[in-house]
């Protein structure tokens, strides 16, 4: 099961990305948001369960 992990970027804003269980990054998001929310949207659409 992958595992999804939000963070801040150097500006600030948030961010998301997929690792695989043999820790390679296979998703993250092409932008960054100001608002969480915003950005767990985000990665909704792109198959995260919540």
């Amino acid at each position: 099961m992958d595992k999804w992990e939000f963070y801040k970027d150097a500006a600030g804003k948030w961010r998301w990305r997929r690792i695989a269980p043999n820790g390679k990054v296979v998703g993250s998001s092409s932008e960054s948001y100001n608002n969480k929310s915003d950005c767990e949207a985000n990665a909704r659409r792109n198959g995260w369960k919540g």
